[in-house]
């Protein structure tokens, strides 16, 4: 059976949980912009305040961190679970497949979209970089988001079918 769609889910599974780890790791860790829980004074949740600033609030945050950090592997461990699931050979061919690649942009897009509506613009518990252009800041990531989701879609559209070694007649 030859179908790029077949690896739709598990590819766009896997782009939601590795496009998490991009921004957990270099937003929440190595640029230390936010953490999960760094705008509660300003939030649209009513949850309380854990300051960044202060051992309290940090260990608070790292541990909502450690949780969303948590999720995205997860997700990484589901995509990859159900990728092999559904490729039954010519695994090689499917890792280097444009198909593969286009889905996983489109789950780290998504991954933008979803996460940025919800924490910075509905909760506001967190934003990509808190300060004077914050909005800014909140909306690039959309505009990347959804710069991720046409990119992903445009590529696997371009990708030839994949084959997943599926419904083969045994070899006489």
């Amino acid at each position: 059976m030859a179908d790029r769609n077949g690896i739709a889910l598990p590819g766009t599974i896997l782009g939601v949980g590795l496009g998490g780890f991009v921004d957990g790791i270099l937003l929440h860790q190595v640029l230390q912009w936010h953490h999960m829980l760094s705008s509660t004074d300003t939030d649209n949740a009513g949850i309380r305040f854990y300051s960044p600033d202060t051992v309290p609030g940090l260990r608070m945050n790292t541990l909502w961190d450690g949780l969303f950090h948590t999720v995205t592997w997860l997700a990484v461990l589901t995509g990859l679970g159900l990728l092999y699931a559904r490729v039954t050979g010519s695994r090689g061919r499917v890792w280097r497949s444009r198909a593969l690649w286009g889905w996983a942009l489109v789950g780290w897009g998504l991954f933008n979209l979803v996460e940025g509506v919800i924490d910075h613009h509905l909760l506001g518990i967190h934003h990509v970089r808190t300060g004077p252009y914050q909005l800014s800041w909140d909306l690039g990531f959309l505009l990347l988001g959804a710069i991720l989701v046409a990119a992903g879609w445009a590529l696997q559209r371009s990708a030839g079918p994949v084959d997943l070694c599926r419904d083969r007649e045994p070899a006489p």
